[in-house]
């Protein structure tokens, strides 16, 4: 289930790609399938072992993707790597989490080469709005290490143009999760097992394996208004300025 779409980000075989806040490795496995040299970054080792294994298994197979995985744990505020080190940075889900998203974005800057492409994906403003209104349990600071904000499109923008980026696309994603997360947050986020909840994860799970035609055109057309997570993507200059 891929939020960022690979063609906008101009992903080529041979590129070298960070993909911060990796989770179970659903962006950096597809790039690597492209032929892309990945670094999968994140600060939980639970989901980096896992990204670990899940790509040494794909080595081992048959038919091995063309590119490369490795794995490192990093804070975002301070990432350990050289400026300039990646043609593509896909940041997903992370910065609604980062108490100083300023700093955060800064960095990634940094690590951009000039004419590269950052793809940031943030819960939209209207789905989460709700999320946040029938929970306290959803968000920070009841959910530890939970949504510190809620993104506007036009404060992003800004916040990326205030770290020196240039944002050139944009568009939404899995509106068919938005209600999901209404359910969780209605019937309490601890309570996962409540009947709906698990029905409507039982229906998303097999949208995912199956993706029959009648809910990828649904999820289109319900994109622009109901998806969960807003992507933007933006380039640095090839001429770039210092900034304090």
């Amino acid at each position: 289930m891929l939020s960022v779409n690979y063609r906008r980000l101009g992903l080529r075989s041979g590129h070298r790609l960070l993909d911060l806040g990796c989770g179970f490795g659903r962006h950096a496995y597809e790039a690597a399938r492209r032929g892309a040299k990945v670094v999968a970054c994140d600060l939980a080792w639970e989901e980096l072992t896992q990204v670990r294994a899940m790509y040494a298994a794909i080595s081992d197979s048959n038919e091995p993707y063309p590119g490369t995985c490795q794995v490192t744990r990093a804070d975002v505020a301070c990432l350990p790597f050289p400026s300039h080190s990646f043609d593509k940075i896909i940041a997903s889900e992370v910065l609604e989490h980062v108490n100083c998203d300023k700093t955060a974005l800064r960095e990634l800057a940094r690590m951009l080469r000039p004419e590269g492409v950052l793809a940031v994906t943030v819960p939209t403003w209207f789905p989460e709005k709700i999320c946040w209104m029938l929970s306290d349990e959803y968000h920070a600071p009841k959910a530890v290490g939970g949504h510190v904000r809620i993104y506007r499109h036009s404060q992003l923008r800004k916040r990326l143009s205030q770290a020196g980026l240039t944002p050139f696309a944009a568009h939404h994603a899995h509106a068919l999760h938005s209600p999901y997360w209404w359910l969780r947050c209605a019937m309490g986020p601890s309570h996962e097992d409540h009947c709906l909840v698990t029905a409507y994860r039982r229906f998303l799970e097999w949208d995912i394996v199956r993706q029959p035609t009648i809910t990828r055109i649904t999820e289109q057309v319900l994109n622009p208004f109901l998806g969960k997570s807003l992507v933007i993507y933006s380039r640095k200059p090839a001429t770039t300025h210092n900034h304090p």
